[in-house]
């Protein structure tokens, strides 16, 4: 019996180009829920049964989204059982990734520390602008 050859990365590449291809069957869809959805990555397993499509949406609402495009998987699946060159397609399982949100709020919070940090810098400061002599080294006192 032969062995499969194993081709390094194929994995990889194969996510990539569904990631291309879904972005652009996804442009096509018709469905008003599905506002301005993005493709952020695509995790295939190893057999290529499954895909784990991550997404982002601009505009709408992320549930809504996420059910319009589990309704299309079917669809999107045979479009991209036309485009790909694969024996197997994937069964596509939408989830949304919420990477841009988590980025947001932890840009807000080191600024809000940054802020806070700043405001404590600055007071001791002025509390050490009070006139006193220097202090010297070894003076005799």
């Amino acid at each position: 019996m032969r062995h499969k050859r194993v081709i390094p990365n194929r994995s990889f590449r194969v996510a990539d180009q569904i990631q291309r291809d879904l972005a652009e069957l996804i442009r096509e869809l018709k469905d008003p829920r599905i506002g301005m959805a993005t493709v952020n990555a695509v995790e295939v397993t190893p057999d290529y049964a499954h895909a784990k499509v991550f997404f982002s949406v601009l505009v709408g609402d992320p549930v809504e989204t996420g059910e319009a495009l589990n309704e299309a998987a079917g669809f999107l699946r045979n479009g991209l059982f036309k485009r790909l060159q694969i024996h197997t397609v994937p069964s596509l399982h939408f989830h949304y990734d919420r990477t841009i949100e988590r980025a947001a709020e932890l840009s807000a919070l080191i600024n809000k520390a940054n802020a806070t940090r700043a405001l404590d810098d600055e007071t001791p400061a002025e509390e050490g602008k009070a006139p006193s002599a220097p202090a010297q080294d070894g003076a005799a006192e």
